[in-house]
């Protein structure tokens, strides 16, 4: 069974040590209740706690605050905020060299203060709603005759 909330990732994660593999599941049951912001709320608002570990521990306080804020959902929970959510060395998700430049650019901004540099919309899933949109870098430029003019103006 998927966990039904990010303290249950957490409890699972003291248990085993997988914070990822529990996380992966939670966010597949988040995308299950898409358009139920009451349900996907409840999922986020509890303080998960802490694993003791400063990566998993920051890079939870970025699920919660990233997924309130991409579903647009009606609150930030405060338990994102402690110190211990953020990171002193940053960490790239993935963690390639010659990716760091980009994932610089395009990290989304609950995971950039806590120096976790990861993609544009770093939660994707099977289960993603897709529908919704996914956000994509470098973004296109305006097309047609404005953007041709803009262009036009600016040599």
């Amino acid at each position: 069974m998927r966990p039904a909330c990010l303290r249950e990732v957490v409890e699972r994660a003291r248990a085993d040590g997988d914070w990822n593999h529990h996380l992966q599941n939670f966010l597949d049951a988040f995308y299950r209740h898409d358009g139920d912001i009451t349900v996907q709320s409840a999922m986020i608002a509890e303080d998960p706690g802490f694993l003791g570990e400063a990566r998993p521990d920051a890079f939870l306080g970025g699920v919660g605050e990233h997924l309130a804020r991409r579903w647009r959902l009606p609150a930030i929970p405060a338990w994102v905020r402690p110190e211990a959510r953020y990171l002193d060395k940053a960490m790239f998700v993935p963690d390639e060299r010659n990716l760091r430049n980009y994932l610089l650019c395009v990290s989304p901004v609950s995971f950039r203060p806590r120096l976790i540099f990861t993609g544009p919309d770093p939660l994707q899933r099977a289960r993603f709603p897709y529908h919704r949109g996914v956000i994509r870098m470098p973004l296109t430029f305006p097309q047609g005759p404005a953007a041709t003019a803009l262009f036009d103006a600016k040599r």
